[in-house]
């Protein structure tokens, strides 16, 4: 019996009395599907060396039969684990205190959904989060990793590179550009977008949130604002948060209190800006007669807030899915790529 014959028959076999409710085998598929047991393994084991015709005819198939292969028989004539890690370099609290997280945590697992591979949520915000994960990943438990919030100079992403692991980023993984692939919106273009815009309406002391500068969003984000401000760019209209919606509220009264006179502020999240908006509120601003404000992802919070955000939005559907494909590709051999998709304005009240 070949190898692929024994990844396929296992529990082919029903009890006395049963045969109605037998589970369906590769006999079934192929009978089904009207080409060789051979075919249907290729298929169920990635779809090489089978023409467009055979394919479309199996998989119809093994949905009209509702086979399913036995994951744990798959990874050992492949070698694979046959998952893939969601790993997020954060405090596990922010997993539910950011709505990004969550919504690429869902666009990764119905990617990987269609492919019938499991998708395993893992968190690294310490070191002895990060010793085990790398241990684990190490250990040959997924296929590969879809990096999420990766801060410059993080350990974790050195170790997943020195040990060859398949690894896709998202984000820019700044300083390891060339090493890994990675999914990104445009940060650079999405920040000088903003600016423009609250400049167009006749602000002329634009203020900024930054996002933390050893991050692709901090950084190249920030970058897009002094792109747009040139010569009149000015450091005390320049505030740091952690992505959190308490950091924005600091740094705004930070802001409020270095120059009183500011009259608009691009924030890079809406989180932050949620943040911003309670302290401008408090200090008697009104939004966005006396300040504009702008932030930056369009994640659900932004139509939510009073007034509803002017915001960047992130097509973060399609950076799921881009992830997904770009990090498969890698698994199966090729080298890894970089997509980066722009952002858009979405005009709300606030500017």
């Amino acid at each position: 019996m070949s190898v692929d014959s024994r990844l396929v028959d296992e529990g082919a076999e029903s009890r006395p009395g049963r045969a109605d409710r037998r589970r369906p085998t590769i006999r079934d598929v192929a009978a089904a599907a009207g080409v060789s047991r051979g075919t249907v393994s290729r298929v169920i084991n990635g779809g090489h060396w089978v023409s467009p015709d055979a394919l479309s005819a199996v998989e119809e198939a093994i949905r009209t039969t509702g086979y399913q292969a036995n994951q744990h028989a798959r990874s050992l004539v492949t070698g694979r684990a046959n998952s893939v890690a969601f790993l997020l370099t954060e405090p596990q609290h922010l997993l539910f205190d950011d709505p990004n997280f969550s919504i690429l945590l869902r666009g990764a697992a119905e990617e990987l959904a269609k492919r019938e591979m499991p998708l395993l949520l893992m968190v690294a915000g310490t070191a002895e989060e990060r010793r085990r994960i790398s241990a684990y990943v190490a250990a040959g438990h997924v296929d590969g990793v879809l990096l999420i919030s990766s801060h410059q100079g993080n350990p974790i992403l050195t170790d997943l590179i020195r040990q060859g692991i398949p690894t896709v980023a998202c984000g820019v993984p700044l300083g390891h550009e060339r090493e890994i692939g990675f999914v990104a919106a445009d940060d650079a273009g999405g920040g000088r977008k903003m600016t423009e815009h609250l400049v167009a309406t006749g602000r002329r002391r634009v203020a900024t949130i930054t996002g933390p500068l050893d991050t692709p969003g901090g950084q190249l984000r920030f970058d897009g604002y002094r792109d747009v401000l040139g010569d009149s760019f000015d450091p005390e209209l320049v505030a740091h948060g952690d992505y959190s919606r308490e950091s924005g509220r600091h740094a705004m009264v930070e802001l409020l209190g270095r120059r009183p006179d500011l009259d608009a502020v691009f924030v890079a999240s809406d989180l932050m800006a949620a943040g911003a908006l309670v302290a401008l509120q408090a200090a008697g601003r009104r939004v966005p007669e006396d300040v504009a404000v702008g932030g930056f992802d369009d994640s659900g919070v932004a139509a939510a807030l009073h007034p509803p955000l002017t915001t960047m939005r992130q097509p973060f559907a399609r950076i799921s899915s881009e992830m997904v494909r770009l990090l498969l590709e890698v698994i199966d051999g090729q080298e890894p790529a970089a997509v980066t998709l722009p952002t858009s304005l979405v005009r709300r009240a606030s500017a």
